[in-house]
């Protein structure tokens, strides 16, 4: 009987049930990281790059008189 089932209906994969509300903890992003990033600190190549021109961004208004 249950061979005919899985040959007339298939196999159907569900994943597990999960605990509602349980272990789902949001994470906290924090501005260190993000402040790492902009200010080319955590060693990438072109996040220094990106750096360098935000900076020059910034100071543009600052040269003009």
């Amino acid at each position: 009987m249950d061979i005919e089932k899985v040959l007339t209906d298939g196999i159907v994969f569900r994943g597990g049930k999960s605990p509602s509300g349980k272990g789902k903890e949001e994470k906290v992003k924090t501005k260190a990281k993000k402040k790492a990033y902009i200010t080319g600190q955590h060693g990438s190549g072109a996040a220094k790059m990106k750096a360098e021109y935000r900076r020059r961004r910034a100071n543009r208004h600052k040269n003009g008189k």
